[in-house]
């Protein structure tokens, strides 16, 4: 689902490509700005996660700024120079495309008195971030195995995995966890991305290696809705379950439409809110929590009615 409105408004409101407007457009001097940049904002996860922050950050007389790193780890890089770069810039929200990879970009930001606040997946030099701000990532895996292991203990299973992400590792290592405790076996992971369309082309291969799969855990609603359209493709959605993270409304309504078994629910609202407001508390002297972390909740048929929006 292609969600571009977030960074249309900023482009109209400079009036120029997006490229021009951060070198250029200049904040209300009576405002405080703030930015965000996210891995990717064709995910309604992080659609979400950016509204609960704005709403914060507006109701303070505030701006935000957000920026979509479409999965590309460099341009991430970039836009947080931009983000550094911009007048008034009071504080740097950051979903981080690599853990591992923007130690440089929270460096420079330090050395400019920027404080960063990293939301849903932790970066590696925690040292240089003001406070991370994600689910309980492990726990939503355990969740995810937990659903499993009550129909099909004994599942011959594949992984779709995003390893650069830390709150997917943090979800794989939950449910592995749990799958072996259960007497499961996982054939192989793969790299999905997190992305509908490539989890697609690796689910389709793996069910040509692996005749005996019958379930598969993709790290997000996304892999997994790309999972299901392999299976669904192949005839095999029947004998294959299929269990994931994230309890976006697509997820909710493929478990109601009896394609998908469970998905562990995140708040990204609700996470979007706690890291604008600790942000905040920060800006007014206040101590803020190096980690805080924010509930998972398992869906299930059982209860998806309840998750989905009317």
């Amino acid at each position: 689902m292609k969600r571009t409105r977030l960074t249309s408004t900023l482009i109209a409101a400079c009036g120029i490509a997006l490229a021009t407007a951060l070198a250029g457009c200049q904040p209300a001097e009576q405002g405080r700005v703030f930015g965000v940049t996210f891995q990717t904002m064709n995910n309604p996860f992080f659609v979400d996660l950016n509204d609960g922050i704005r709403e914060v950050v507006e109701a303070h007389g505030d701006r935000l700024v957000t920026l979509d790193a479409q999965f590309n780890s460099a341009k991430q890089l970039k836009d947080i120079a931009d983000l550094t770069g911009m007048r008034n810039m009071a504080c740097i929200f950051i979903n981080p495309v690599n853990w591992e990879g923007i130690t440089g970009s929270l460096l420079q930001a330090r050395t400019k008195g920027i404080p960063c606040i990293v939301v849903d997946a932790p970066a590696k030099d925690k040292d240089l971030v003001l406070s991370t701000v994600a689910s309980d990532n492990v726990q939503a895996g355990r969740l995810a195995a937990e659903a499993l292991a009550k129909v099909k203990p004994k599942a011959k299973v594949v992984i779709l995995h995003h390893s650069v992400n830390k709150a997917c590792i943090d979800r794989v290592e939950g449910f592995t966890e749990v799958a072996r405790k259960s007497g499961m076996e996982i054939l192989e992971t793969q790299e999905g991305k997190g992305r509908t369309d490539e989890a697609r082309r690796v689910m389709l291969d793996l069910l040509g290696r692996h005749k005996t799969l019958d379930a598969v855990f993709p790290i997000n609603d996304p892999s997994a809705l790309g999972a299901i359209s392999a299976l669904e493709s192949t005839g095999r959605l029947k004998d294959v379950s299929v269990v994931t993270v994230d309890g976006s409304q697509e997820g909710i309504r493929a478990i109601l439409d009896g394609k998908l078994l469970s998905t562990s629910a995140q708040f990204p609202r609700e996470i979007g809110r706690i890291a604008a407001e600790k942000a905040y508390d920060h800006l007014a002297g206040k101590p803020v929590e190096k980690d805080v972390v924010v509930r998972v909740e398992l869906i299930t048929r059982e209860n998806a009615d309840a998750f989905l929006k009317k």
